[in-house]
This record gives structure tokens, C-alpha cells and sequence, in this order.
């Protein structure tokens, strides 16, 4: 994260992490998972311009200030294939399963689409793109340098759940010791819950993997 400054917002009823990456020369930003009850994070925006909203997945909680921040600075939102009609489905999204949490969330489709291995040229950096299915049929991380988005694969001693619709406890398994096990142990992991960790110490410690 040498260029740019990474601000954390923890959002919601869930309290899922919002991630603001900032290249503060240019006064540009992306969003990772804009979640619910954006307010703090919208207010930060105020005099940023931004160049996307990238989705670790579409779950109703990462997903809650999606249209707030795309409304407010025109910017696209990317998101995997696998998920693409998760943003536009509430049932798909999740928000329908606990309505005591809030509204059932809608938003418009991602104008584009993710894939394993992608390159993405933002802020004048690169982002490598993970799927990472197990939590979710199109979760995926974002690996800047030494540094990950993993969104709700792998959390510090714990892993994500796997018991909602599309998840699979097999799948989650491959994707941790595939793609994230084989990255160099001082790889700090920021998750979409908690606090950050490192690829070292979840495969020491972690008892769920």
C-alpha cells in the first residue's frame, strides 16, 4: 500500500468492512464493499472523485451502499459473473433472509464484470483479481503488492460461513489452500469482518483450515 492510504469503515448492523483506498496526489479513491448504513463512508467521499466500486461479493451486507455511492460520483461498480444478478434480486442478495436487519436490497447491475486472474489498472495501480468461490459462488479478493481484500473467505482464526445459498464448505477449502495458501506468508489479509491478519498466521493458527 506504499501509494496509497487505506481508510477502514466498519458499516452496518454486521458490521462488515468498507475499505477506502486513496492516491492522495490525485485526490482519487476506490471503494471495496460499500455496506450498509453507508453515512460515515459517503461523508468521506465528499470531495473525492471515484473511480469504482469493487465488490468482494454481493451479499446484502457488502452490498447496502452500492447505489448511495454510485449515485453520488457516477462511477462503475465491478462485480464476478457468478453474482450478476445478485445486486438486482434480494433474495438472491440475501437481504430477504432477516428483514429485522433492514430493507430488502436492490441496486442496479455492475457495469462490469470480474474473472480469476484479471488485471485491473485503477489509481494508477494494479489489482489482481482472486475467485475465490466457497462463501459465495463469485467471492473474490483484490491483491495490491502485500496487500489483500479477501472480503469473506478467510478472517483472522476463522473462515466464512458456507451454509447460504451458492456456498460450499468444499469449495471454500480449495480456495483458501489454492489461491491464498500459496501467497507469501507476509501477505496482510484485510477481511470483510474483523480485524486484519496475515497469510502466515491464519495457516499456523487458524483452526478452520
Amino acid at each position: 500500500m506504499n501509494t496509497l492510504k487505506l481508510e477502514k469503515f466498519t458499516l452496518g448492523p454486521l458490521a462488515t468492512n468498507a475499505y477506502l483506498l486513496v492516491k492522495p496526489e490525485l485526490n482519487r479513491a476506490v471503494v471495496i464493499d460499500p455496506g450498509m448504513h453507508p453515512q460515515p463512508l459517503l461523508k468521506r467521499l465528499e470531495g473525492l472523485d471515484i473511480e469504482a466500486v469493487l465488490l468482494t461479493h454481493a451479499h446484502f451486507d457488502h452490498i447496502g451502499g452500492v447505489e448511495a455511492v454510485r449515485r453520488m460520483k457516477g462511477c462503475p461498480v465491478y462485480l464476478h459473473d457468478a453474482e450478476a444478478d445478485w445486486l438486482t434480486d434480494p433474495e438472491l442478495n440475501g437481504s430477504t433472509l432477516w428483514p429485522e436487519l433492514g430493507e430488502p436490497v436492490s441496486t442496479e447491475p455492475a457495469e462490469y464484470a470480474l474473472e480469476d486472474g484479471q488485471r485491473l489498472e485503477l489509481l494508477g495501480e494494479t489489482f489482481r483479481v482472486l475467485h475465490l468461490p466457497g462463501h459465495s459462488p463469485g467471492s473474490v479478493g483484490f491483491l495490491h503488492g502485500g496487500t489483500l481484500f479477501g472480503g469473506d473467505a478467510l478472517f483472522r482464526l476463522s473462515v466464512g460461513r458456507t451454509d447460504l445459498p451458492g456456498g460450499s464448505s468444499r469449495e471454500l477449502h480449495d480456495s483458501i489452500h489454492t489461491k491464498l495458501f500459496t501467497l507469501p506468508d507476509e501477505v496482510i489479509v484485510h477481511p470483510g469482518h474483523g480485524p486484519k491478519t496475515t497469510i502466515g498466521f491464519e495457516k499456523e493458527h487458524n483452526p478452520y483450515v
